[in-house]
This record gives C-alpha cells, structure tokens and sequence, in this order.
C-alpha cells in the first residue's frame, strides 16, 4: 500500500489489517510517515515524479514478492498503470484503472464533457484558459442571481476551489468563518486570476444540496459493489461524520459512471445535489478515499474486496451486506514512538 503517510492512511491499514492472511507492506515518500508506525513492515520509496520510482516499485515487488499494489496517491495512478505489464512480469497486480481511464477521471474537465458527450448529466459548466474566458463563463452560467463555482481541472485535496456568491457577506466570513472558507467576491477571484498565468478552470453551476462521497469497487467496467454515504460534517475536505445511506439514484449514477469510464478497483465518486433536485457528479478519486474505512462500521471492508478481486479469491454473500443507516464520527488519535 503506497501513500503510507496519507490522511487515510491509518483506517486504511485498518482495512488490509483485518484479513490476517495479508501481509502488508506500507510504503511512503516521507520515511517518518505515520504508516511506518502503524504497520509491521514498511518501505520508503520515491515520489512518483521521480525518474527513478518505477525501477524502485519494481525491484521491491521482487525483492518482497509483493503480489499486488494498492496505490493511495493520485500521481501515482498513471505512471504507474503504464507498466501494467512490466509489473505483471515481476509478479505483481495493480489495483488501478486503464490510462485512458485515468486520464479522463483525474481532469475534472476532461470527465465533464466525456459525461456529457455519454449522455449523462452533469453540471453546467464552461471550460476557461484567460480571464475574459473566465469571466464570460460566470456571466453564463447566472451570476450574480445563481452561485457559481470554480477548481483547476488537474488537481486533488480541494486545492484550488472557491464559490462564488453575491450574498457572501465578507464580515461574516472574517469573523464568524475558519480562514478555510471557500467562499469569494468576483471582484477578488478576478483580481488573482489576473495576477498572473493560472491553469485550465472548469467554471460550473454550484450545487446547494446534500453531499455524498461514494466507495466503489469496480471490475473493469462493471460495478461490484456501489456504497454512498453522506457527508454530514467536513474539515479540509475530509469527512468526519457521515451515514451510509442507499440512495438507488445516486448507485444509478455511479454504475453508470464506471461503466462509460471502464473504472476498475476502489473507486470514490463525489456527488452533489442540484438546485434541480439531481445528484451530480463533483469528481472521481479513481483510488482508494481516505473515509472507505468508515465502511468496516457498516459491515463491509471495501480495500479488502479489491485485493480479494484482483487475486481471484473467494468473496461470500455476507462480505457485501451494507447495513445501511449506519452513521460514524471520526477523531483524531496519536501514535507514540
């Protein structure tokens, strides 16, 4: 398991750590990370930008005898599903999507207009490389009477958004907000934006309503198991209170989605109610999300079904009964060393 030192890192393990006939090795960047800590064995290995990452995940893949990978970084993903073969070859499987797919799925932009080119709905939205782009774009889609919203089309960890809104009420958001607030004047957003070169935006419609962030475990295309869970509570984009909820519009949605994009292994799909009433799509994380341990509490172990797919082992009825309603709260806790 890479990205050892992820937010998800900890429950994720959890997850692996179950099964007591899988031995896991963690492995990170960072050689203080906290999964060193929490897993018996543990490896440090290069950033994915590094020319040297693929040499290294291979030659531990031998050395260890490692039989699959289940990556927890974005970067990673397309480097690493080039190599399918290569890895293949020193014995080991990938838990990850197609390139093709990946492209797609980890360019918010990209995946908007392949949905909308499949037939399914998304949000409306314009795709802007300038400032006149830009601004064009929140004229259209309603602004000032609708709220408007905007990310970078490569980017992860909410990094990048920011709502748009006539009623924001910016002595509110300085006194009563945490400076993490997302909300900005228009005046504002197009000053930065004019202050330099900024990267391809998808400017869309903001959502209003309920937020579910989705697990999945897909099998080249075909979904095997579609669990949404609203989020109730959020700090940095991370939930920390939630319900498992079964919501057979938004499963729709999300096997149609892994059908059209021919997703495979843990997939999380984040969806959002519009002003309409439709769940939407916000973005794919085609990867394991740092919450999918919330599930052990609704009786399912969904890293464990992927690995359990990827190497053809027996998976029994009961492994994929949700116990829908379910709801969890997540804290922080330590690790001393």
């Amino acid at each position: 398991m890479t990205g050892g030192g992820a937010p998800g890192a900890a429950g994720i393990l959890k997850c692996l750590q179950q099964n007591k006939s899988f031995h896991v090795i963690a492995a990170d960047a960072n050689p203080g990370a906290v999964g060193r800590y929490l897993n018996k064995n543990f490896e440090t290995i290069p950033l994915a930008t590094d020319p040297s990452f693929m040499d290294v995940m291979l030659s531990l893949c031998r050395k260890r005898d490692i039989h699959i990978i289940l990556p927890l970084v974005t970067k990673e993903l397309i480097p690493l599903s080039k190599h399918t073969k290569e890895f293949e070859l020193a014995g080991a499987k990938l838990s990850v999507s197609s390139t093709a797919s990946l492209e797609i799925a980890n360019n918010k932009s990209r995946l908007y207009e392949f949905m909308q080119w499949s037939g399914m709905t998304v949000p409306e939205f314009s795709v802007v490389e300038n400032i006149e782009q830009f601004k064009a774009a929140v004229e259209e889609l309603g602004y000032p009477e609708k709220q408007v919203c905007f990310k970078p089309s490569v980017s992860n960890g909410s990094r990048g958004f920011r709502i748009i809104s006539k009623q924001t009420n910016e002595l509110d958001l300085l006194f009563n907000h945490k400076p993490a607030s997302t909300y900005l004047s228009l005046q504002d957003a197009i000053r930065i934006l004019s202050s330099g070169v900024f990267p391809e935006l998808l400017v869309s419609e903001y959502l209003p309503g309920e937020e579910y962030s989705v697990d999945c475990v897909a099998n080249h295309g075909e979904p095997f198991l579609v669990v949404p869970r609203l989020r109730k509570k959020m700090i940095n984009g991370i939930s920390v209170e939630g319900e498992f909820i079964k919501d057979d519009s938004i499963i729709s949605y999300c096997n149609q989605i892994i059908h059209e994009l021919q997703l495979h292994g843990n997939i999380g799909i984040q969806v959002k109610k519009s002003a309409a009433g439709q769940f939407l799509i916000l973005e794919i994380n085609p990867r394991v999300q740092g919450t999918i341990s919330a599930a052990l509490g609704a009786g399912v172990n969904l890293p464990e079904l992927a690995v359990k797919q990827e190497l053809g082992l027996p998976i029994s009825p009961n492994e994929m009964q949700v116990k829908w309603g379910t709801k969890f709260s997540r804290y922080w806790d330590e690790v001393f060393y």
